[in-house]
């Protein structure tokens, strides 16, 4: 390991964590993510007129899927076995929010996960409204808390 990055080995190169030997435990984490929308289009949300359908539900099957493939987007990231996943998807005046939930019983924490779930169902919202809302943007992506694991519970704030 060199200098405490767990990715990282001796020589300084990129490489995954070994996790064999760390004990299977439930974990979860929850993340969440804003797309910004143009007044237009957050009533055309609220309505159900936009002219792809069916965003959020849309938006929240992404999401899900993405969490799921994880480790195939993320080059150090574990394959892990996820027990549930659980996507909200909430228009405000401004936008929608996105929160997700994540659980597993592995090794290793499913903080990326989330982070990817509502990462795809922001990029999934704004696929849908880019022709009605082309300026729409995805921020404050970020985790809110995870539990669980060697390093136990943590929640933005505290």
């Amino acid at each position: 390991m060199s200098d405490g990055f767990t990715h990282l080995n001796n020589s300084g190169e990129a490489n995954m964590v070994d996790v064999s030997g760390r004990e299977i435990s439930v974990r979860e984490a929850t993340a969440t993510a804003r797309v910004n929308l143009s007044e237009k289009t957050v009533s055309m949300l609220r309505d159900s007129s936009t002219p792809k359908g069916d965003v959020l539900s849309t938006a929240r099957i992404a999401g899900i899927m993405a969490a799921k493939k994880t480790s195939e987007l993320i080059p150090l990231c574990h394959p892990i076995a996820i027990n549930k996943i659980s996507i909200e998807l909430t228009i405000t005046d401004s936008g929608v929010d996105i929160k997700s939930h994540v659980i597993t019983s592995d090794r290793t924490g499913v903080e990326m996960e989330a982070l990817t779930a509502v990462s795809v169902a922001g990029l999934t919202v704004i696929d849908m409204i880019k022709a009605i809302d082309p300026s729409a943007e995805i921020n404050s992506i970020h985790v809110d808390s995870k539990s669980g694991g060697k390093n136990g519970d943590w929640k933005r704030g505290e």
